[in-house]
């Protein structure tokens, strides 16, 4: 069995003692991302779909990163400031994840870090 930290300069620099990922054997699990342009360090503006979109880019960096992508992710948890957002936040992920459908779940959570709209974090086979 071998455990192996996964980083990619192409996601956020972690805020916390944390890693982008982690690599068990044929398994990659993920730390949450967020909507955190990785040149600026800073939350991208706009409303959901924008933030969506950054926050998925920065999973899909972290995910080629332990040498998977998404059509691989097996499982995804979704976690929405305002559940009222699931619908557009439906549609920005449709583009990311396609025919692959994994298995979901989706929270709405009071508060996210720096005050993100959504937050994803994964599990792929490697």
């Amino acid at each position: 069995m071998s455990k192996n930290t996964v980083y990619s300069k192409n996601a956020p620099e972690p805020i916390g003692p944390y890693s982008q990922a982690i690599k068990f054997n044929n398994l990659l699990f993920t730390s949450g991302q967020i909507p955190i342009y990785p040149k600026t360090g800073n939350i991208v503006e706009g409303g959901i779909k924008e933030q969506g979109r950054q926050t998925l880019e920065n999973l899909k960096a972290v995910i080629e990163a332990g040498g998977s992508d998404l059509s691989k992710v097996i499982k995804v948890n979704l976690f929405l400031a305002n559940m009222d957002d699931f619908a557009a936040m439906n549609e920005v992920y449709a583009e990311y994840f396609g025919e692959s459908k994994p298995a979901r779940s989706a929270l709405e959570a009071s508060k996210l870090p720096k005050g993100a709209l959504v937050e994803v974090d994964a599990i792929a086979f490697v």
